[in-house]
């Protein structure tokens, strides 16, 4: 950045040079990110990054159209530059355009926002992170069977200005951290994996290195590796209806693909569907339709601390806020823009975001959670006359309606007569999303609940990457389907 000059200065200037231009509208976001992950793979150091990327964005409405530009030279003359071509864009945009766009109003709100956090990931010694690392490793790596094992840590540092022609101007600083392990047992051909403390990187959260000596995987690290090696001994999991029990980090994926995704406006608008597809969620079922059982409260929550999909404004300067999602089983609302608000004469839900400076802001999950229950996981189990209790995500599939989907668990336990039974591997479950969320019947309470973090959820062309959460407890669904996969 031109050192002369301060962030509010440089904004102020891309934002004059915008309406002298012609435009209607215009924001500007200037992003640092900086990105540390360490992955140890069988006890050898596979990957080991650390990157940063720094530059602005600019977005302008000219003619109801929108136009877009970027450079990663924070100076006078890109300023000049940027805001010039991001006109010249929006009016060749708007040669081709079905109807004008239109913004539904916001407050234009100046202030400074900071992620809480005890330790700093990016001043921890990287020999005391990769030693942890070496320490759960070894743990894991204990039993022959173990053939394969991932240990890994990933952090994020973002700093971001946004300043809008209506008056923003908010300044925001995150940080993030996580970490998770996995243990790969194999003989004759069977794989079996079992993960800490939950798979495909572990948990995340908007916190320091102290979230990732919090997860206990060290201690965990035993378990984790005797379970992969017991399963390759376990019956499979049986086909048929079952009463089905999800822990936790499953019913975070369960939330984030038949929840999370149908929710997001411009999907139901047709303006967005790729990677996840379009939504059988059309704006004639909002208040209407029966998303689920009268047990299944959901609301989109970016205020939540230690959310990844926490902030004080979005990338449109809305603040940040709790939405109804579904409420007492009904479909009570979206996720939305300004601009898709607007179209059901509605106040937008603050779910703009962007995963970089280059990119253009679209609408992207916060924290959707499940409201918690009144059982405990005990009580659950003691009221289960036979079922089946799964845990941790290992496949899913889910039609681009986000209707209809099939997932792999990691592992599951029958319940027989109020008691977890023996062990069963390669378990599949698969449902509709209104039929398997009405039969719905149990959630544990809040001591049981917990936030999970997704850092790697797919959306737009080019792909942007957000980073989400989920607060679950764990639930029981009647009359699910399962069965073993091949």
């Amino acid at each position: 950045m031109d050192m002369s000059l301060d962030p509010r200065q440089f904004c102020d200037r891309v934002l004059e040079r915008a309406r002298n231009m012609g435009a209607s509208y215009a924001d500007v976001r200037i992003m640092r990110r900086e990105n540390e992950e360490i992955l140890l793979r069988t006890g050898k150091v596979e990957q080991l990054n650390r990157d940063s990327s720094f530059g602005f964005g600019v977005r302008v409405i000219v003619d109801g159209a929108w136009g877009f530009a970027c450079s990663p030279d924070v100076t006078v003359e890109q300023a000049d530059r940027v805001a010039d071509e991001a006109v010249r864009t929006a009016r060749a945009s708007a040669s081709t355009k079905r109807q004008d766009v239109k913004l539904a109003p916001v407050d234009p709100h100046v202030g400074k926002y900071s992620s809480q956090f005890k330790i700093d990931p990016f001043e921890v010694p990287l020999e005391d992170k990769i030693g942890m690392l070496k320490d759960i490793d070894s743990v894991l790596r204990a039993d022959e069977k173990i053939k394969v094992t991932d240990c890994s840590m990933e952090f994020w540092l973002f700093d971001q200005v946004f300043a809008s022609s209506e008056g923003a101007y908010i300044e925001q600083r995150k940080i993030e951290s996580g970490a998770g392990a996995s243990a790969t047992a194999i003989r004759d051909g069977d794989v079996q994996r079992r993960s800490v403390p939950c798979s495909f990187g572990g948990d995340y959260a908007a916190a320091g290195y102290e979230f990732v000596e919090s997860l206990g995987l060290l201690d965990n690290a035993e378990q984790t590796a005797r379970e992969a090696v017991e399963l390759l001994d376990a019956p499979l999991c049986p086909s048929g209806e079952n009463t089905l029990i999800l822990e936790g980090s499953m019913l975070a994926l369960q939330v984030h693909e038949s929840c999370g995704h149908p929710i997001e406006l411009d999907r139901v608008f047709g303006m967005e569907s790729s990677f996840a597809g379009t939504s059988f969620l059309t704006t004639d079922k909002l208040g209407e339709f029966r998303y689920g059982s009268d047990k299944v409260n959901i609301k989109a929550d970016a205020t939540i601390t230690g959310g990844l999909g926490s902030f004080e404004f979005d990338d449109e300067g809305v603040p940040a806020q709790s939405v109804d999602i579904v409420k007492e089983g009904i479909f009570s609302g979206y996720l939305s823009s300004r601009e898709t608000a607007s179209q059901l004469d509605m106040p937008s839900g603050g779910a703009m975001r962007a995963d970089g400076w280059d990119r253009i802001p679209l609408i992207r999950m916060t924290n959707i959670n499940l409201q918690p229950g009144d059982y405990t996981f005990d009580e659950m189990i003691a009221d289960t006359k036979d079922g089946i209790y799964a845990a941790n995500v290992k496949s899913w599939s889910i039609d681009d309606k986000r209707l209809n989907f099939q997932f792999g668990t990691e592992i599951a336990w029958e319940v027989k007569d109020g008691s977890l039974g023996r062990m069963l591997k390669n378990p599949i479950y698969s449902g509709m999303t209104p039929e398997f969320w009405g039969s719905c019947d149990a959630i544990c309470g809040e001591d049981e609940w917990r936030l999970w973090g997704i850092p790697n959820c797919g959306k737009g062309e080019p792909m942007q990457t957000a980073h989400v959460g989920h607060g679950v407890a764990p639930a029981r669904f009647r009359k699910a389907r399962t069965e073993a996969a091949k």
